[in-house]
């Protein structure tokens, strides 16, 4: 199983996931975050009292999927998270070596 994990700006999360959807893509996580990308608009920037800066304020997308699928969820996080911008975001796979459902069921594994 791999874990995709992608920094993109807040105006383009619902196009890139929509396109995850359609795709078939089911188990994401959207998280509202605060870093360092270049804004592209003041909007998108404030000042973290906790850094002593502006920061931008983005998403971060993470996507579950098979090995095999990984590489087309990539692929699509990148087209429809794009901005015009040089560097838009960037996108992150990892390996996720064991995944277990909240099932309500009581054992010892």
């Amino acid at each position: 199983m791999k874990e995709v994990k992608a920094f993109i700006h807040r105006g383009r999360v619902v196009d890139v996931i929509h396109a995850l959807e359609e795709a078939g893509f089911r188990y994401l996580s959207v998280s509202d975050v605060k870093g360092l990308l270049t804004a592209l608009s003041g909007q998108e920037q404030i000042y973290s009292m906790e850094l002593g800066e502006r920061v931008t304020r983005q998403i971060k997308l993470e996507v579950f999927c098979e090995d095999d699928q990984a590489e087309r969820a990539v692929q699509l996080i990148r087209l429809h998270g794009r901005t015009g911008q040089t560097v838009a975001g960037w996108v992150y796979q990892s390996t996720v070596d064991r995944a277990w459902p909240i099932d309500g069921r009581v054992d010892n594994d």
